[in-house]
């Protein structure tokens, strides 16, 4: 089920509907979606009834980006609780719909404990529900929140590295509005750049094959009024040397515990070049995209997708001959000692090390300061 929405002039603040939200009834029980693979032509809603079209819309990246996948996999859980279904088979499809990003599991986890704790104490279906939605909310706003967070950090750390501002910022994917409960991750650090007149430029990778960058980030800095240039993946080299980058910023999927970064395929490549040219590499992720059951970057599983995205354009248009193999993995995996520093909404790990990031994983509570560790934390 879909509602299509005008999408407004460039310059305007944000979607005219979220990216995510919760319909009580009538309406619902629903989880309502920006349907992402139709911007930037235009703002659908894809109303998800019941968990199997909420697990097709994680699939076919209707929903996408982590920490958004984290609080869809809460809400799933709590429609299925509404609707009556059996939460334990639910909560098991959606947290395996997409392998390589954490949060999913994350948020899944924590709507399906509300519901079993609430369950467990003797609560009647609908209370139980309740719960579980409860707890899906509480993911939503903790998401917005950190996502603020970060953007604080993010730029002390940008004014850090480049005093005086003026920042040239090559960004990969998508980070905004359109992946989190907030301002997203990456790009919200970029936003807040541009709100303190320090963003210079926005460098925009299109982020082959399915254009995450061209489509969707295009359109939400276009709409934020950033100065943006997109370009193709294959050109960041050329824009390296000819010294017009001044810092890399990107989202993640998947921390492993020594720091080595999972995120859209594309992401490594600039990770290599920024080293060579000496710019900094800073990955922008909230906690919960840390995963310490996860050793080592290696052990990271990198989801597999069709073929036919590389070799079709929007699954109409055939670009390699018929038949032709292609390998489309959906992430790779940039070792810690590529990547300068991590931004989470509890502080700034750097130099990246297993040491620092579960410190700082461990701890709640923060100052603004440095540390003599190489953490900024709040």
């Amino acid at each position: 089920m879909v509602e299509r929405h005008e999408v407004p002039e460039t310059g305007a603040a944000a979607p005219v509907v979220p990216s995510l939200r919760w319909a009580d009834p009538p309406e619902g029980p629903a989880v309502v979606l920006l349907d992402q693979t139709r911007l930037p032509a235009e703002e659908t809603e894809l109303v998800c009834a019941d968990v199997p079209q909420l697990v097709r819309a994680i699939r076919t990246l209707a929903v996408r980006g982590a920490p958004l996948l984290g609080i869809a996999g809460a809400y799933g859980v709590a429609l299925a609780a509404a609707r009556g279904d059996e939460v334990t088979a639910a909560a098991e499809e959606l947290a395996h719909a997409r392998p390589t990003a954490v949060n999913l599991g994350y948020g899944v986890r924590r709507a399906a404990a509300a519901h079993r704790a609430a369950v467990d104490a003797g609560a009647e279906p609908g209370t139980a529900a309740a719960a579980a939605l409860a707890e899906a909310r509480a993911v939503h706003a903790e998401d917005a929140d950190a996502s603020a967070r970060m953007a604080r950090h993010g730029l002390a750390l940008l004014d850090e590295l480049r005093p005086g501002g003026g920042h040239r910022i090559l960004t990969h994917c998508n980070t905004g509005a359109l992946v989190s409960g907030g301002e997203g991750t990456a790009l919200a650090v970029v936003l807040a750049a541009h709100r303190q007149g320090a963003l210079r430029r926005l460098w925009v990778d299109e982020t082959r094959p399915l254009l995450q960058g061209a489509r969707l980030t295009a359109y939400e800095a276009g709409r934020a009024g950033m100065p943006y240039t997109v370009l193709a993946d294959g050109a960041a080299g050329s824009l390296f040397a000819a010294g017009e980058v001044d810092a890399v910023l990107i989202g993640a999927d998947r921390i492993a515990a020594d720091g080595s970064v999972a995120n859209k395929v594309g992401s490594y490549p600039l990770a290599v070049l920024a080293r060579h040219h000496g710019v900094p590499f800073v990955v922008v992720a909230p906690l919960s995209t840390v995963d310490p059951a996860t050793g080592r970057g290696a052990d990271i599983v990198v989801e597999q997708r069709p073929g036919s995205e590389v070799t079709e354009i929007s699954g109409r248009l055939r670009v390699a001959p018929e038949g032709a193999p292609a390998y489309n993995p959906a992430f790779d995996v940039t070792p810690a000692e590529l990547v300068t520093a991590i931004v989470t909404e509890a502080g700034v790990v750097s130099p990246v090390t297993r040491e620092g990031l579960a410190e700082l994983c461990s701890t709640s509570r923060w100052s603004t300061s440095r540390s003599g560790n190489g953490m900024m934390a709040e």
